[in-house]
């Protein structure tokens, strides 16, 4: 992915994950285990263990944690430890590979957001374009001479994989 593309997506994900949007009604499952926290933040303290496949009611999202409820207990979860419920059937939400957005926002200044993981429809419509964040994100971004040296100096191996078959 080109350093313009990698800014936009962090520049949506950084707008979004600002947003707190509330998932009220919204439930999950742990996909690994993990801590659910007092606040979220990874050095909170822990006020409960969840094990993988255990059930969550998602309250809301901050950042990168979702506020929730798993039986009497609630606190914060890193929403990279859960996933979220696939819509029911009549839905037009469409799960897995399907669910990943791609195209324009309404004003034409996000141009594309493929594989962005926590952001529904409503939080991608809702993203202000902000040029300065943008400047501040591309700012970040390597050649592919530095990534190849990095990698190296940390003796990593390239790996091949088979693409999806076309459609």
């Amino acid at each position: 992915m080109g350093s313009y593309k990698c800014g936009l997506v962090s520049v949506v994900l950084c707008v979004a994950m600002q947003s707190g949007v509330v998932l009220a009604g919204e439930s999950g499952t742990m996909s690994k285990a993990g801590d659910m926290k007092a606040e979220p933040f990874r050095d909170a303290k822990t006020v409960k263990a969840l094990a993988v496949g255990q059930k969550l009611d998602i309250l809301s999202k901050q950042g990168g944690w979702f506020k929730a409820k798993a039986g009497t207990t609630t606190g914060w979860v890193h929403m990279l430890s859960v996933r979220r419920n696939e819509a029911k059937k009549g839905t037009n939400k469409s799960p897995g590979l399907l669910a990943l957005s791609s195209g324009r926002a309404g004003t034409g200044k996000v141009v594309a957001t493929t594989g962005v993981r926590g952001l529904n429809e409503e939080e991608l419509k809702a993203a202000i374009f902000n040029e300065s964040e943008l400047q501040r994100a591309e700012a970040n971004a390597s050649s592919k001479a530095d990534a190849a040296t990095f990698a190296r100096q940390g003796k990593l191996v390239a790996r091949p994989f088979d693409y999806l078959p076309a459609k």
